[in-house]
């Protein structure tokens, strides 16, 4: 399993690298498929999605120079053949997840069935995560509440046991403050990465390293929530 779980995309030449060592080739020689459903469930998504995919909006993400990339809609997939979007899954080197809200994404993730072939596919591809792209992957997540799900239905897949708490101190989220976050992690019965847009986690398989040029923090659960 090889993911690169970031706050904001690829940010920094620190992450950048972090990318081409999980590859293990150049990005330019690289296949990625884009998967934008998160996004469907925030505000001004379309313009958001238009942003990510040219390049245009935060740090690069889906520009960065890949040798193809596509767009995989999980909305779309419960009602196509599944021979028409398995073979392009197979072939990616890279499954880049955007942001948005995590709950929605989840969801979609388990009803497209993407979520029983990670464990296959991700023997071989490379998970890169941004915001709740990220989040989704852990044992933490949110929502937006913009969408008809029903209000249990799962905000993450636990496939990583800690939690990720992206875009710490960002002037978009003056409610992601250390102080905020560090109140949030002691109901959390995981470890909790506070991360700023120049920050990642790297996991491979079981062993997890912070990728930063800029401000993270980790906190530990305490005796009193286990």
């Amino acid at each position: 399993m090889k993911l690169l779980l970031t706050s904001a995309g690829i940010s920094n030449a620190s992450i950048r690298s972090a990318l081409i060592e999980l590859l293990d080739k150049p990005i330019e020689e690289s296949k990625a498929l884009f998967i934008p459903t998160a996004i469907y469930a925030i505000k001004g998504s379309a313009e958001i999605i238009r942003g990510v995919v040219s390049g245009t909006l935060g740090d690069p993400f889906c520009e960065l120079g890949w040798k193809s990339i596509g767009i995989l809609e999980l909305t779309a997939m419960p009602s196509m053949k599944k021979d028409l979007w398995l073979k392009q899954l197979e072939e990616t080197d890279a499954l880049l997840v955007g942001g948005g809200d995590c709950q929605y994404l989840t969801y979609w993730m388990q009803q497209s069935g993407l979520t029983e072939l990670l464990p296959i596919l991700l023997n071989k591809t490379v998970y890169v995560g941004l915001s709740a792209g990220s989040m989704v992957m852990t044992s933490y997540g949110t929502t937006y509440g913009n969408h008809n799900l029903p209000a249990d239905t799962e905000k993450c897949l636990g496939i990583c046991d800690f939690a990720i708490h992206p875009h710490l101190e960002h002037e978009w989220f003056p409610e992601n403050s250390l102080e905020n976050i560090e109140k949030l992690s002691k109901t959390l019965l995981v470890p909790s990465y506070a991360i700023d847009d120049a920050t990642a986690i790297k996991v491979i398989d079981s062993n997890v390293e912070v990728i930063s040029e800029g401000k993270w923090k980790l906190f530990i659960p305490s005796q009193n929530n286990k």
